[in-house]
């Protein structure tokens, strides 16, 4: 297996992971967190990564580089809550 790609959260890594299914190809979800140590791991290397086989290795970054193109760049949930309306 080789790394494919560190997302952002799991929400992220779950989408990719659908996404790579869509097109065949099987991927692995390994969290870098740690409950013994409460996140720390996450805190230093990130939230985990996402791997697939050698074989895929080449495909499903091009999927992975579509899928990014075509993503808003400014994601609406990391902006400042709306004011209420009031």
């Amino acid at each position: 297996m080789k790394d494919l790609i560190k997302p952002e959260n799991s929400a992220e890594a779950q989408a990719l992971q659908s996404l790579l299914q869509q097109h065949g190809i099987q991927s692995q979800m390994v969290s870098f967190h740690d409950t013994a140590y409460d996140g720390l791991f996450q805190a230093q290397y990130g939230w985990g990564v996402l791997r697939v086989a050698d074989s895929d290795l080449t495909e499903a970054e091009q999927i992975v580089q579509q899928w990014k193109d075509a993503s808003p760049g400014d994601i609406p949930w990391q902006d400042e809550p709306p004011e209420p309306n009031g």
